[in-house]
């Protein structure tokens, strides 16, 4: 989103050949599906229970939807909306693991 910005003030962005945004596409794409199995860690460790396990399911379908556009079209506007459900992600899925253990 900002490579034109780091370059004029002499950083380089990684990978520094990937101009078009093809790699970089592919890699938010495959972590974001990596994430979904991992936010799932607290079910199988009996540390959050159903009600965590289909919002984490559904909050991380989300996501990856969203890392999914960015890689295909990989324009500023879906980097922006990407960066923001990032923001918004973490918080939804403590706010869960609060719900799902509130006594009651």
């Amino acid at each position: 989103m900002y490579r034109e910005d780091y370059a004029r003030a002499g950083y380089i962005m990684l990978p520094p050949k990937d101009v078009e945004g093809r790699f970089t596409g592919r890699e938010i794409f495959v972590f974001t599906l990596a994430l979904l199995p991992v936010s799932l860690i607290p079910v199988f460790l009996n540390q959050a229970g159903a009600i965590y396990c289909l919002g984490a399911s559904l909050f991380g379908l989300a996501f990856l939807f969203c890392g999914a556009r960015l890689a295909h079209s990989r324009s500023n506007a879906l980097a922006r909306r990407l960066v923001l459900a990032s923001v918004i992600y973490l918080p939804l899925l403590f706010g869960l693991m609060m719900v799902d253990k509130m006594p009651t």
